[in-house]
C-alpha cells in the first residue's frame, strides 16, 4: 500500500521511477513491484546511516 501511496504522490522519486519503467514498456505490476524494491533499499539505508 505504501509503493501505490508513493506512486500517486507528485514530485516523488518514487513516482518518477514508476513512470520511468511504464514509459520503457514494462507492465505495471511489474513496475510496482520494482518501486517496492526501490523503497525498500533505500529505507534499509536510510536506518544503516542513521539518516532522515
Amino acid at each position: 500500500m505504501a509503493t501505490v501511496s508513493a506512486i500517486r504522490a507528485k514530485d516523488n522519486p518514487f513516482e518518477a521511477r514508476y513512470q520511468a519503467l511504464i514509459a520503457s514498456g514494462k507492465p505495471k505490476k511489474l513496475a510496482i513491484v520494482a518501486v517496492m524494491r526501490t523503497m525498500i533499499v533505500t529505507l534499509n539505508a536510510m536506518v544503516r546511516d542513521n539518516k532522515p
